[in-house]
């Protein structure tokens, strides 16, 4: 079908966007090591479809890290990170043991040992039941994840020192208006944040809000479990634009553009160059006709 005049528009990228570099780190670890002998990842790398088919294509295995053991002798701890607990026991399993923890989540392990060794209740800001949320909490019994207001709502503390951080890739906003929460909360508790939300995080929201005041229509590129991307996503609907989340340029319709002039492309922290690549091959063509 011929697309009409009303659906040309200006694709804007924004000025930060796509893949980490501990992420990068992680992958590039990997493929020299499955290029080597065999390995097998606990987990994903990355939350991406492409980087984990590459990664099999090279002879990576794929496992769960908190499975009973794995099919070859040598593992890999993802970029996400792990508690010390699970590191100890797949090393008592016989396995030799990679760890590809990016740099900035083993600050935030840090900074939540160093709280709880000097006597605060440990919180962390983040989404339950994720992979970097369980290797932060995983060796602390009394740590309390919390996601929203509710969460903070049904926090039962005795504590007069609470500690807290946060899950790497948070929204930095969504995480100040809780912890303003949690302070009224628990008012008569000292309560102490570390801010932990890493560096290329904040660089994408930043430019994901100069990207929103200058479009109406955002294309966030990422896998579909993806929680930093799903949270791009989410972002750009609080700022006013509409969004949609894909993982590929199949998922881009036409429909969506129609009448716009300007639309935006970005892309979550675990999506490679070449996602990004051809979704806006994808959108270049559609506003060609």
């Amino acid at each position: 079908m011929k697309v009409s005049n009303k659906m040309k528009f200006e694709v804007v990228v924004a000025t930060h966007y796509g893949m980490c570099f501990g992420v990068k780190a992680a992958i590039v670890t990997a493929q020299k090591l499955a290029a080597k002998s065999p390995v097998t990842i606990l987990g994903e790398l990355a939350h991406n479809a492409t980087v984990r088919q590459n990664l099999e294509y090279e002879g990576a295995h794929h496992g769960k890290l908190e499975g009973s053991g794995a099919e070859t002798k040598h593992v890999i701890i993802t970029a996400h990170g792990a508690s010390d607990k699970e590191r100890k026991r797949w090393t008592e399993l016989g396995h030799r043991v990679t760890d590809t923890t990016c740099p900035l989540v083993h600050k935030a392990h840090a900074a939540l040992r160093n709280l709880v060794a000097t006597g605060y209740t440990p919180i962390v800001i983040g989404k339950p039941g994720h992979v970097e949320v369980r290797g932060l909490v995983g060796d602390f019994k009394n740590a309390q994840v919390v996601q929203n207001i509710e969460d903070i709502r049904g926090l039962n503390i005795v504590s007069n020192k609470i500690g807290v951080i946060s899950q790497t890739t948070q929204q930095i906003d969504d995480v100040e208006a809780l912890m303003a929460n949690l302070r009224q909360r628990f008012a008569g508790a000292e309560v102490k944040f570390i801010d932990t939300v890493c560096r290329p995080t904040k660089e994408r929201q930043m430019a994901l809000l100069e990207l929103c005041s200058e479009v109406t229509v955002v294309v966030v590129v990422g896998g579909m479990n993806s929680n930093n991307t799903a949270q791009l996503a989410e972002k750009c609907r609080t700022l006013g634009c509409t969004s949609y989340h894909v993982e590929k340029s199949d998922d881009v319709l036409d429909e969506w553009f129609t009448g716009v002039d300007k639309v935006g492309l970005t892309a979550g922290t675990s999506t490679p160059a070449e996602d990004v690549a051809c979704v806006k091959k994808k959108l270049l063509e559609i506003s060609k006709g």
